[in-house]
């Protein structure tokens, strides 16, 4: 994406009096180089490594220029202070949420943009205007379909009982991660013995 002299010369004479302006906010100045950089024939990752940051914000920065000219380069009105929803609006995306209870933030701005109209183009502004409104979202658990409470249950108690009756010299060992097994310490030597001679 070259492209050189995109400058007018009344615009880098601006920009190069503005990024030697040591009153000017650091952040204006980087702005400023950055675009005059461009101009002189860089490329926009060459311009990203010289001031060390992105290669995306050089981008946005050119295109800022280019929408809003020096005025759009020295404003900061990013916004986010703001909802852009009405209380009633907050009220009904609450209710959404805990009746629903939606599996990721992509639901909610679908929803959001069917009821309301409103897009939210980035994800972080959905969870940002989620945790305003006191919502978390907590990745959910996964529980096997075929779960059966009683047997949960006795083997909860089994493994209490096998737990409850074992000598001080004996452990318990998960043979396959699920099935407890007792083992006295003459009978785990033995075990691991055989497994040396199968190796």
């Amino acid at each position: 994406m070259k492209r050189v002299g995109f400058l007018c010369e009344e615009d880098r004479a601006n920009l190069v009096a503005l990024a030697r302006d040591g009153s000017a906010a650091s952040r204006i100045t980087r702005r400023a180089n950055a675009l005059v950089l461009l101009d002189n024939g860089w490329s926009c990752r060459e311009v990203a490594n010289a001031l060390l940051i992105d290669d995306d914000t050089v981008r946005n920065w050119r295109k800022l220029f280019e929408q809003r000219g020096i005025e759009g380069l020295t404003s900061f009105d990013m916004g986010g202070s703001a909802s852009f929803l009405s209380a009633e609006q907050e009220d009904a995306l609450k209710s959404f949420v805990s009746t629903t209870l939606p599996r990721s933030t992509r639901h909610v701005g679908l929803w959001i943009e069917k009821e309301f109209g409103l897009v939210y183009e980035s994800r972080s502004g959905l969870i940002a205007l989620l945790n305003r409104l006191g919502l978390e979202y907590h990745k959910p658990n996964v529980i096997p379909r075929k779960l059966d409470e009683k047997k949960q249950t006795a083997f909860v108690e089994s493994y209490e009982n096998l737990m409850n009756s074992l000598a001080d010299n004996e452990a318990v060992l998960f043979v396959d991660a699920v099935h407890p097994t007792p083992c006295s310490p003459t009978r785990r030597l033995l075990g691991a013995k055989r497994r040396e001679a199968r190796d």
